[in-house]
């Protein structure tokens, strides 16, 4: 909502994309639904997507059939890298034809609970943590959804290549009157 308040479009998503893509060089992966893909046109957001400098997508609402089926090939083609989630539910053989098809990596969905909402790591979860590490999968994996400061970000990197802070980064940034300073700020309290 605040987005789209604030005015943010595909277009515009894409003009900050070719900007940053400048002077960074880390991978930009973009998240958001199907429905805007297939609004703006699979092709053409592909293309466009390539162009600008986008490495990967999450598209949490993809259905991975349809993945397979229909564009597969086409992000392959431009070596566009996809990152489907998993969560405590998803069983030991979907996680593992999941984590084949995540081409950047595996985002590992730490709970049953909406992103943000917690702020700490239980135990079912470290244990859920350790099953996927007993997979053994060769796909990098991050975990998100409740990662919100240093014990929860430093626990989860115990499991995974990394972790995915997301609702506490926004929340870190919203009302800032300088924002760089915000951002320091948040990522030193992390590291």
């Amino acid at each position: 909502e605040v987005a789209i308040k604030n005015g943010i479009t595909l277009a515009l998503i894409f003009e900050q994309v070719a900007e940053i893509r400048k002077t960074v060089q880390i991978p930009i992966i973009l998240m958001g639904y199907y429905n805007q893909l297939l609004q703006y046109g699979v092709e053409q957001f592909v293309r466009k997507a390539t162009e600008v400098g986008v490495d990967g997508l999450i598209i949490p609402d993809l259905p991975l059939g349809i993945y397979q089926q229909e564009y597969k090939a086409l992000f392959e083609q431009h070596d566009l890298k996809m990152s489907f989630l998993i969560t405590p539910q998803t069983t030991d053989e979907r996680v593992l034809e999941i984590a084949k098809e995540s081409t950047a990596f595996l985002y590992v969905v730490s709970s049953y609970a909406i992103t943000g909402g917690k702020s700490q790591i239980e135990e079912y979860q470290t244990n859920y943590f350790k099953k996927i590490n007993d997979l053994d999968i060769k796909t990098p994996k991050l975990i998100g959804f409740g990662i919100s400061n240093a014990e929860t970000f430093n626990k989860a990197c115990e499991y995974a290549e990394g972790a995915i802070i997301g609702s506490a980064f926004i929340k870190a940034l919203n009302g800032s009157e300088n924002l760089k300073t915000s951002i320091a700020n948040f990522l030193s309290s992390i590291r």
